[in-house]
């Protein structure tokens, strides 16, 4: 089968690998429709990925048509799917209380094994999803937006929360639109005009452009000084998720949405005295992965204006260099690949 191999940072080659072979007990052969290029994918391109052995193939946002079931698998051969690519043991303390997207030894498609820019991969059955009617194109945007569904419910935030969301790019969209649909009353706050623009006129956002002063002084104004309820951090920014905790009003939480290597040091009398809750959000889970799917299907989600670049199997290794350095007008990006 053919393959878009990352061989080492800054080489990216279509070629020719051993297709998977025939399914084991539990799992399926899924025939690669559609992937979303992530900006993981575009770490691991540049070199940047801190925990990633080469050559790789990239690619767990993804699309597929199961084409043969292994043993006690119940999914229907041609069966359109969507795949949640963390893999999890199912043994340990995390998996015991149902949280598989934190698992303690969890592989992720793409990242700590090889993933789905090809043309067919193997999947544990429990991680395929019936498309239920989606299009193979959307189904492959399930799971960045399921990033986000599951940080906003996380959040734990009522209805017409004041709600801040930092970093205007794919993942803080994605939380922004479900706090929206959860009734949250949203702003984002980004430092590039261009996404923010596209965020008020496109989306319809409230925005706070962090270009044109001092965040803390933004926030303070559009608040009246109160700071906002619930605050996601999406940039994946050290300085940023350090500042975040000033912008929190008092009883308010702070969701972490975003990955950063460095230590994080905050003030702990400020954090005391205003009684935040901290929240890590990691991963997704079905039922995030569900609402995803469910709002696309009831028009809750302008998935159109959100996938702004389409390239071809054959053109990826070019596109995906590409937009790895020109961003302008990037939101998302998908591969067809079946």
């Amino acid at each position: 089968m053919k393959a878009v191999v990352c061989r080492s940072p800054g080489e990216l080659v279509l070629e020719d690998r051993p297709e998977p072979g025939a399914p084991p007990a539990g799992w399926a052969l899924v025939a690669v429709s559609h992937v979303g290029i992530c900006g993981t994918d575009y770490h691991i391109f540049e070199g940047k990925h801190p925990f990633l052995a080469y050559p790789r193939i990239m690619g767990h946002e993804v699309s597929g048509t199961v084409i043969e079931v292994g043993e006690g698998v119940d999914l229907a051969v041609g069966e359109a799917v969507v795949v949640n690519p963390y893999l999890a043991c199912g043994k340990c303390i995390a998996c015991r209380q149902g949280k598989p997207n934190c698992c303690v030894m969890i592989e992720v498609l793409g990242v700590h094994r090889d993933g789905a820019m090809c043309e067919q991969i193997l999947v544990p059955a429990q991680n395929l999803y019936p498309a239920n009617g989606l299009s193979l194109a959307d189904a492959a945007a399930v799971e960045f937006l399921a990033i986000g569904a599951h940080a906003v419910r996380r959040s734990l935030a009522d209805p017409g929360a004041r709600t801040l969301v930092i970093g205007a790019g794919p993942i803080g969209l994605g939380t922004a639109l479900f706090a929206r649909i959860a009734g949250l009353d949203v702003t984002l706050l980004d430092m590039s005009a261009e996404r923010l623009g596209f965020a008020e006129s496109e989306l319809g956002f409230a925005t706070l452009d962090g270009s044109r002063g001092a965040a803390a002084d933004l926030v303070r104004e559009a608040t009246g000084g109160d700071g906002f309820d619930v605050v996601f951090d999406a940039t994946g920014n050290t300085r940023s998720v350090q500042s975040a905790f000033a912008h929190v009003a008092h009883g308010g939480a702070l969701v972490l949405v975003s990955v950063v290597k460095d230590d994080i040091a905050f003030s702990d009398p400020e954090f005391h005295k205003r009684e935040m809750m901290l929240i890590g959000s990691r991963n997704a889970l079905r039922a995030d992965f569900d609402h995803v799917a469910a709002s696309i299907r009831n028009g809750a989600l302008p998935l159109a204006k959100l996938v702004t670049h389409r390239t071809t199997f054959g053109e990826t290794p070019h596109d995906l260099a590409r937009w790895a350095h020109e961003k302008s007008g990037l939101i998302k990006a998908v591969i067809q690949v079946g």
